[in-house]
């Protein structure tokens, strides 16, 4: 049944979502320090206000929220990584050196693989991303 993968499961949108306390910081750190766009967003649905960040023209994209009561959200184990593949080093240094300068330093990944030809840094709910300079998979 493995061949008939493709065929089974028609995704139109792939979506990552999570809660946060500091919705400015994060859209900041991934929009101006990461260099993704603003995608799309919403305020007061049920007292939650978010953003849609992405690479525009790509079907897969990331959410954060906030709710008017709160939405801590604390990040996961330092091996749990959202990684960009980027096979151009030199953009990775131009968004390393920028993100320094808006106080995000690199840091020591928990899985030394991570070190080897990537970076790691912490965004402001202090959840994990790698830059890593491969093409990735496939």
């Amino acid at each position: 049944m493995e061949s008939d993968w493709p065929n089974e499961m028609k995704v139109a949108q792939i979506r990552v979502a999570r809660p946060t306390d500091q919705l400015d910081k994060l859209v900041e750190f991934y929009c101006k320090g990461l260099g993704l766009k603003k995608i799309g967003s919403f305020e007061g649905h049920r007292g939650y206000t978010g953003v849609m960040i992405g690479l525009p023209g790509f079907d897969y994209h990331l959410e954060f929220t906030q709710h008017i009561d709160g939405s801590p959200c604390p990040a996961p184990t330092n091996d749990n990584l959202l990684v960009f593949y980027m096979p151009d080093r030199k953009q990775i240094e131009q968004i390393t050196k920028r993100l320094k300068n808006m106080g995000y330093d690199s840091v020591t990944p928990e899985n030394g693989y991570w070190e080897e030809l990537g970076v790691t840094i912490e965004d402001p709910d202090g959840w994990r991303i790698v830059l890593m300079n491969t093409a990735g998979i496939g």
